[in-house]
């Protein structure tokens, strides 16, 4: 069974139509698609929605349209923000979601209240500059505050919205490019470790994410194998992600299903309703 359940359009960051990205789900044999388009923020920025209302109104008419070809399902892609964006159910119910993803890409310097991009640590995008920028002037060079920050930002959207899906958990791994931190280090692990605990206690699926790999910006999935080594132990539910932002991103899964087989994963998803 094909399925995505983390996709973009040009509605936000994303390079295709919604409907330009449904035909080629199609042409290639999926049975479900989810549109998950970044969540508005109350800043400008190049990624984010700006006309929900219009996004949701076009995706719900391809579900339609295409009832008998695909399953479309209207999903979010939340960015969870303190003091900008925490409380998911506004905009859950104005759009009458399907499903929503939670996730942490700007992270305000801990007892800041942000008002803008600059109060923020953006840990994504194509330029590793920025999150070394970003580090630097939040918290000071300090990696583990900034680490640690990222992890409580997690835990707490986890306890205040219980999304359907936990986006890409160890996502601050992909700019650290094994210059701050390893990824086996005590610290690291058990800060990541608490995250995805608290997942399979609230019951979250947790995705896996393999756009660092197609992208050629980080060598592992979110979580990492050795993650998901542990999260086998606790049987956490997880279903494969590309995080797609063009058509050709979608099939992208660069042998994560096959993995998860090959280390008899109990838990492997193919669609967000279980």
């Amino acid at each position: 069974m094909l399925s995505n359940f983390h996709t973009h359009s040009c509605y936000c960051d994303g390079k295709a139509t919604p409907r330009e990205m449904v035909d080629f789900a199609v042409a290639h044999g999926f049975t479900a698609l989810g549109f998950s388009g970044h969540s508005p923020l109350p800043f400008d920025n190049t990624f984010s929605i700006t006309d929900y209302d219009g996004y949701c109104r076009e995706v719900r008419a391809l579900q339609e349209e295409y009832k008998d070809r695909i399953e479309i399902s209207l999903g979010l892609e939340f960015d969870y923000v303190p003091g900008m964006l925490e409380d998911f159910t506004p905009l859950t119910k104005q759009g009458g979601l399907d499903y929503t993803i939670g996730s942490v890409h700007l992270i305000p310097a801990p007892g800041v209240t942000p008002r803008g991009a600059d109060d923020l640590w953006f840990i994504d995008g194509p330029r590793w500059e920025r999150y070394d920028e970003g580090l630097q002037r939040l918290f000071g060079g300090d990696i583990r505050r900034g680490v640690t920050a990222y992890f409580h930002q997690q835990n707490a959207m986890l306890e205040k919205n219980r999304p359907t899906i936990l986006g890409h958990p160890d996502k601050i791994a992909m700019h650290n490019r094994s210059r701050y931190f390893a990824e086996d280090e005590p610290w690291y692990e058990e800060l990541a470790l608490e995250t995805l605990a608290l997942a399979r206690e609230l019951g979250v699926i947790v995705e896996v994410n393999t756009r660092g790999i197609y992208k050629g910006r980080h060598p592992d999935y979110y979580p990492s194998r050795r993650l998901l080594q542990q999260m086998k132990q606790w049987r956490l539910p997880v279903i494969v992600s590309t995080d797609a932002h063009a058509p050709e991103d979608l099939p992208r899964t660069e042998g994560a299903s096959e993995y998860l087989r090959a280390i008899q994963y109990p838990e492997v998803l193919t669609h967000w309703r279980r």
